[in-house]
């Protein structure tokens, strides 16, 4: 796997009296990926593109991870053995997430690159989040979350309120839902069809109001966990801690 480089880093801090911080950034190796000749690059399969994204990713949010701790003045490592992820001298949580075209997007995308370029044109964006005060969730998405995909897996009371609104609407609630279920799944480690499944209806008032910023801290508060639902924006991030 070649180096990697951070792009575009953004740090926040979402609560100073429990130590919480985010951090999302972009992904691109350092030098150009020369490991096939440009005859292999031309019939990359799906399953190397995605199976190299992956690699990325996995490498990328941990780079991201050693750079917010600097930024946080802690000297610490992962500790990887059980969810959710720990530091293992602070004990301090951490949840990450990342994300890219799907590996059919990436194929086409690709093969409008030049040889050398494509596997080093993936759109790979990533996000962590420590805390010290309880597990953590995080959830950084660039796609929109199809309506046939929200009909499968959403609660009905969540695609009720969804029918009714305009399609920008929908679209923009359907996605900040999916997020917010992402990073529960994540915290309570629900199964996928368990997390997705479940009822966030009630806060589906608070995603319609329109975003007069790039950044919303905090969003919403959960009544019945106390966790705190923030949504960076500008980096299509949503956090809960």
């Amino acid at each position: 796997m070649q180096n990697l480089i951070l792009d575009n880093i953004h740090y926040t801090n979402l609560d100073p009296m429990t130590v919480t911080w985010c951090a999302t950034a972009q992904v691109r190796p350092i030098q150009p990926h020369y490991e096939q000749t440009a005859d292999a690059h031309l019939s990359l399969s799906a399953p190397h593109i995605a199976r190299h994204q992956r690699q990325q990713q996995r490498a990328g949010v941990r780079l991201l991870l050693q750079a917010l701790l600097e930024k946080m003045n802690i000297r610490d490592t992962l500790d990887e053995t059980s969810f959710p992820y720990r530091l293992t001298s602070s004990q301090y949580y951490v949840c990450f997430s990342h994300t890219g075209a799907s590996s059919q997007s990436n194929a086409a995308q690709l093969n409008k690159e030049k040889p050398f370029n494509r596997l080093d044109s993936l759109d790979n964006k990533v996000a962590v989040v420590i805390s010290c005060h309880r597990p953590v969730g995080i959830d950084i998405e660039a796609n929109n979350v199809k309506w046939q995909v929200a009909q499968r897996f959403y609660h009905t009371n969540e695609l009720a309120i969804l029918q009714a609104l305009n399609s920008t609407q929908r679209d923009t609630v359907a996605k900040l839902l999916w997020q917010i279920k992402e990073s529960f799944i994540k915290i309570r480690q629900y199964t996928l069809a368990q997390g997705l499944g479940m009822d966030y209806s009630a806060y589906i008032p608070e995603l319609i109001k329109p975003v007069a910023d790039t950044l919303h801290l905090p969003t919403i508060i959960d009544e019945t966990s106390g966790y705190h639902i923030a949504a960076i924006v500008s980096q299509q991030t949503v956090i809960i801690y």
